[in-house]
């Protein structure tokens, strides 16, 4: 699967995805919108890119890039 067939798919099925196919790397805290507060989370890789999943699973957000990479 691509980053691109991934963005496509539910929520639903993107969270399937993430439990049955993706390998998890560690915890998270990404930048909230707005200079808001940041949103806990982890990460995963998924395939051939990363996938960041917030702690209450409502925000899956792939990336073509590791976030935990400095």
């Amino acid at each position: 699967m691509t980053i691109e067939n991934f963005k496509t798919l539910t929520l639903e099925q993107k969270l399937t995805e993430i439990k049955y196919h993706a390998e998890f790397l560690g915890s998270y805290e990404r930048n909230g919108e707005h200079n808001g507060p940041k949103v806990p989370g982890d990460i995963f890789a998924l395939y051939d890119f990363w996938v960041y999943l917030s702690d209450d699973e409502e925000t899956v957000i792939p990336s073509r890039r590791n976030p935990l990479n400095p």
